[in-house]
């Protein structure tokens, strides 16, 4: 069963990232919340992310008691 948070459904603009990283995650289809919290770190790599972009990301879930791999705070 996959986790479920109220997040999940939620558009990526709630995560208020970078304009270039929006871009690279709607080129490859992940318009949703969770479906980019399930990615773990060398998926974001494979999709051009720099260190400091994945760091980006993970702040912005951590806010929303999120983190990559599907983990919920």
């Amino acid at each position: 069963m996959q986790k479920k948070n109220k997040y999940s459904d939620s558009s990526i603009s709630i995560l208020d990232l970078d304009k270039e990283l929006v871009e690279i995650l709607k080129n490859n289809n992940i318009n949703k919340v969770g479906e980019i919290w399930k990615l773990k770190r060398k998926d974001l790599k494979e999709l051009g992310f720099k260190d400091s972009d994945i760091n980006q990301v993970i702040i912005k879930l951590q806010l929303l008691g999120l983190d990559l791999n599907g983990r919920i705070y």
